[in-house]
């Protein structure tokens, strides 16, 4: 007994191009796929082959363009370390980390008890910053033109409405240059970072500057794919 694999179109497939290919060739790569894989990874890559391979069969992607896109990446790999993300921005530029972190905290932010909103990490933050005792400042390169801040609040379960002990406070900003002191020079290690754990009462306090408004870095190829888009 034989049995055969059959496709049918339907009417996007003919849209995005799926009528001009294999119609079978995007179910082979998902069927490689072995019986020990992960049920989440299964779903995940399954649903990430179907819209990639789509997405190259709708705009009819060239070998050139691919390969370019498949450079960008790399480079953007290569500037990465644990000071800078550059996957990470490039994932900024395209608004992917916002519409992810909208997805993973919505049931949050729908809750009866609304929670504090939640907010991308960025390219620039970093896991080793220095604890510090609440008061202290997480400035010390305070430039002249700073307004220096005393930022406090109280940290309470959203259900109980009870303060939190031992909530960790993990604070970073740029100076007013713009610039974060991974990419400038004239800065200390860790200025304006720090990380604070309230007390029995959940409440946090401490010294900063009044954030002020920051470029996206433009020497890679986030910086690249904004000047290709003009954005600016």
């Amino acid at each position: 007994m034989s049995s055969t694999n059959k496709h049918t179109l339907e009417p996007e497939d003919t849209l995005n191009g799926a009528g001009r290919y294999d119609p079978n060739f995007t179910s082979h790569v998902i069927s490689a796929m072995g019986p020990k894989t992960d049920p989440r990874l299964r779903k995940v890559m399954t649903s990430l082959i179907r819209h990639v391979h789509d997405f190259a069969r709708e705009v009819d992607l060239t070998v050139d363009e691919w390969m370019a896109g498949v450079d960008m990446i790399n480079r953007a790999g290569q500037m990465s370390n644990d000071r800078r993300n550059e996957g990470q921005l490039l994932c900024d530029v395209i608004g992917l980390e916002s519409l992810v972190d909208e997805i993973t905290f919505k049931q949050a932010s729908e809750a009866k008890d609304a929670v504090t909103q939640s907010a991308i990490l960025g390219p620039f933050f970093r896991h080793d910053a220095p604890l510090r005792q609440m008061g202290e400042t997480i400035s010390f390169d305070t430039p002249a033109d700073a307004e220096v801040t005393y930022m406090h609040g109280v940290v309470m379960d959203a259900t109980t409405r009870l303060p939190v002990e031992n909530a960790e406070i993990d604070i970073w900003q740029a100076s007013t240059n713009g610039l974060y002191e991974q990419q400038d020079d004239k800065q200390q290690e860790h200025n304006l970072r720090g990380k604070f754990r309230t007390g029995k009462d959940g409440k946090y306090g401490f010294y900063c500057i009044r954030p002020t408004p920051y470029p996206v870095p433009d020497d890679g190829p986030a910086g690249e794919l904004l000047d290709m888009l003009d954005r600016h």
